[in-house]
């Protein structure tokens, strides 16, 4: 059930545009969240040190207090101490084993009707790419935003690359997607962005249709009192 998106035809007045995030919204769970999990289940990582860190961190997220620079440290780190060969391996086994069964055709069903509807799909995530890539491959989205570990020499080094794309940070890393194409939010006739995080709200706050997917308490309570359309993909 694989399809693909189109990219903007210039600057045609009735292009529409379609932003997903990704963990917990069309994903029916978190895929930083589990890989490190998956990372300590095979070996890569001490439980340890890293099970009690990683549930600080997710709880920090869903909190919205997030230092995401200290997160991205945290999970930065494993890319840097392992070849790409090895990882390139891990995420293929990841992909298949955890993220699969997380994905609901509910979801791959709203992705595919703004993919026919010819609008410009977009995966706008936290995640790091290196592993939101490949999922975004998995809903036929091309188009990925997401916080970018740095290369060289086609390793990892351990640091990210450019701004996080989180909070504030999506709707910067956003435009300036959008300025690249010559593009810009107003040059939509419609805008959406699905989330489920109040994480999200910068950039929800910025479109002209913004929907709620299985959200938190404190977007729920903001879309409610806002008005705007809250649904489940689960």
């Amino acid at each position: 059930m694989l399809f693909r998106s189109r990219p903007p035809p210039g600057l045609e007045i009735n292009l529409n545009l379609a932003l997903f995030d990704l963990d917990n919204t069309i994903l029916a769970g978190d895929s930083d969240y589990n890989w490190s999990r998956f990372l300590i289940q095979e070996g890569y990582l001490d439980a340890a040190i890293h099970a009690e860190k990683n549930e600080k961190f997710y709880a920090d997220y869903k909190a919205g207090t997030l230092d995401i620079y200290a997160f991205v440290e945290f999970q930065f780190k494993p890319l840097a101490r392992n070849p790409r060969s090895v990882l390139n391996q891990l995420l293929k086994k990841y992909i298949e084993e955890v993220i699969k069964p997380m994905i609901t055709e509910k979801a791959y069903t709203l992705v595919r009707k703004h993919h026919e509807e010819g609008d410009l799909l977009i995966v706008i995530t936290a995640t790091n790419s290196f592993i939101t890539k490949p999922i975004a491959a998995l809903f036929g989205v091309e188009n990925l935003i997401g916080t970018d570990p740095e290369e060289k020499e086609g390793e990892f080094t351990g640091k990210v690359s450019g701004l996080p794309s989180f909070k504030e940070g999506k709707v910067t890393r956003l435009e300036a997607w959008l300025k690249n194409k010559n593009l810009s939010l107003t040059d939509f006739k419609k805008s959406y962005f699905y989330s489920d995080s109040h994480n999200d709200l910068p950039l929800m706050q910025k479109v002209t249709h913004p929907v709620a997917v299985d959200a938190d308490a404190i977007l729920a309570e903001y879309a409610k009192s806002r008005g705007w359309p809250t649904i489940s993909l689960r």
